[in-house]
């Protein structure tokens, strides 16, 4: 079942193992189906050794139709996530650690580079600390994401969210490269952002990015 979608899934998580959004086993991905069907990613495995058998699926009452592998510890906070945001159709939940940096010392990433206007269609906000696996990391999620398409999970990670795959990775490793490029700059000086004009006509022209 859902093979297709299972595979951009794991290929999905390589590559934020390749951008070092993640190490190990860390983090998860979660895809909500048009029929309200959803699949998480296995609990703990390291994404090289998973093949699309070691997915979970669940109907849209929440009730497993295909795996048998233990699921993320954070499903309840991604099912409270896709409950309350009807738009979100793709979560990537990641360890990425500039992106976490900045929530140790800020209450957002500011926008500061067109890549992230681009893809997270702005300032990114900080999510005060909720315990792994605990609903509460789905709760503050979608009370501080605001508009935009990630927030930072104080003392944890970011939770990356899109109408597919393909908006929230985007989201969450471009949301990665300016977290370092912000951190460097704030080393030196008090870094320029762009303004709200700015930022808005960035995330208007990366509309027109691409083959669709």
């Amino acid at each position: 079942m859902y093979e297709a979608i299972k595979q951009e899934m794991l290929d999905a998580a390589l590559e934020m193992k390749r951008n070092n959004l993640i190490t190990l086993a860390g983090g998860n991905v979660s895809v909500r189906m048009p029929n309200g069907d959803i699949i998480i990613t296995a609990s703990g495995m390291n994404y090289e050794d998973m093949t699309t058998d070691d997915f979970i699926v669940f109907d849209k009452d929440k009730n497993i139709i295909e795996g048998t592998r233990r699921t993320s510890v954070d499903t309840p906070a991604l099912f409270h996530i896709y409950d309350n945001m009807p738009n979100v159709n793709a979560i990537l939940h990641t360890h990425q650690p500039y992106a976490t940096a900045v929530g140790l010392i800020s209450d957002e990433l500011p926008a500061c580079l067109t890549t992230l206007a681009n893809t997270t269609l702005g300032a990114v906000n900080v999510a005060p600390y909720a315990p792994p696996g605990n609903l509460s990391m789905g709760e503050l999620t979608v009370d501080y994401i605001g508009e935009r398409l990630a927030v930072i999970l104080k003392h944890h990670g970011v939770i990356a969210v899109g109408e597919d795959l393909h908006q929230a990775l985007y989201a969450a490793v471009y949301l990665e490269i300016s977290a370092q490029t912000y951190l460097a700059a704030a080393a030196v000086k008090e870094p320029a952002l762009l303004t709200k004009e700015q930022n808005d006509e960035c995330a208007e022209i990366f509309k027109r990015v691409g083959q669709k």
